[in-house]
C-alpha cells in the first residue's frame, strides 16, 4: 500500500535530533511521498532543504501562515514570494485565517489570504486552506474570490457534515483528514461518513495532532496509515482501497505523477 501525507513540517525543530530516520520509517510505512506546508521565512530554507535531500519524496509550498501573518503583511509577502520558484513549489499554503488565538490582526489575515488566494490564481497552483474558529471568516473570502481557478485542500477538517458540503460545492477542494478523526469525541468521523473519499486527502500536520494512541505526543508521516485505517472503518472498505483512492487524489489536486 502506498500513501500520501499532504501536510507535514518536517523541517520543524522537533524533528532536529533524528529526522532522516523519520523520514525513513514514513517510506518504509508506504508513505511515499511527503508534501511540505510553509510557515513563513524562516522556514523557508529548512524546507527546502529537505526537497533537495529527498528528491520524488519530499514536496514543498510556499506561502505565510495565518498564525505569521504582520502588520505589515503586503512587505512581508512581497518578500516570500521572492523565494517562490516556479515549477519548484506544488501550492501555495499554509493560508487562511486562525482566530484561536488572537484577533488583533484579523483584517491583516484576512487579506494576506485574498492576496495568496489571487497569487495561486496567477500560478495555477492549489492553495491548502488553515481554518481555526474561522469557517464563516473563511467562506466569506471563498463566496467572493470562488472561480474555476480556485482549487486546493481544507487542511485538518474539523468541522460538521454541513461545514464539509460547503466546501466541496466550491468544486475544487479536498478535505484533509488527518489524526483528529481519530479522537473519540472529536466529531469529524460523523461529519465525514457520508463524504465520498474521492474527496478526502490523508494528512498528518507533524509534528502536530498525533492520532490515538499516540494523542498529546510527536506525530510524524509514518502514522498515516493509522489514519487510513480509521478511514477504512468509516467507510466500510479495506485500507489498500482508502491509499489508492486518496493517493490519487492527492496526485490530482497538486498536478503531479505517481
Amino acid at each position: 500500500m502506498t500513501y500520501i501525507d499532504t501536510h507535514a513540517h518536517l523541517y520543524a525543530d522537533q524533528f532536529d535530533e533524528d529526522r532522516d530516520e523519520m523520514i525513513k520509517r514514513a517510506i518504509e510505512s508506504g508513505v511515499t511521498k511527503l508534501f511540505l506546508p510553509n510557515i513563513d521565512i524562516s522556514s523557508i530554507k529548512k524546507m527546502e532543504q529537505l526537497v533537495e535531500d529527498y528528491p520524488g519524496t519530499c514536496y514543498s509550498m510556499m506561502g505565510i501562515h495565518p498564525c505569521d501573518v504582520a502588520k505589515d503583511w503586503e512587505a512581508q509577502l512581497e518578500e516570500v514570494k521572492t523565494h517562490y520558484k516556479k515549477g519548484y513549489h506544488i501550492g501555495i499554503g499554509e493560508i487562511g485565517i486562525d482566530l484561536y488565538w488572537d484577533k488583533t490582526l484579523q483584517k491583516e489575515q484576512t487579506e494576506s489570504f485574498r492576496a495568496q488566494i489571487n497569487w495561486a490564481k496567477e500560478e495555477e497552483l492549489p492553495i491548502v486552506i488553515h481554518c481555526r474558529d474561522s469557517f464563516d471568516e473563511i467562506f466569506e473570502v471563498l463566496d467572493q474570490e470562488n472561480d474555476d481557478r480556485l482549487f486546493g485542500v481544507f487542511h485538518c477538517f474539523t468541522g460538521t457534515e454541513e461545514q464539509a458540503n460547503r466546501i466541496l460545492n466550491y468544486g475544487g477542494f479536498k478535505l484533509g483528514i488527518g489524526g483528529v478523526v481519530t479522537f473519540k469525541n472529536s466529531g469529524v468521523d460523523k461529519a465525514i461518513q457520508n463524504i465520498d473519499l474521492k474527496n478526502i486527502v490523508l494528512e498528518t500536520d507533524a509534528p502536530y495532532l498525533a492520532p490515538t494512541p499516540f494523542r498529546g505526543k510527536r506525530n510524524e508521516s509514518s502514522f498515516i496509515p493509522m489514519i487510513a485505517k480509521k478511514l477504512s472503518d468509516i467507510h466500510g472498505i479495506d485500507e489498500e482501497e482508502v491509499g489508492r483512492i486518496t493517493t490519487q487524489n492527492a496526485l490530482e489536486v497538486f498536478k503531479l505523477k505517481a
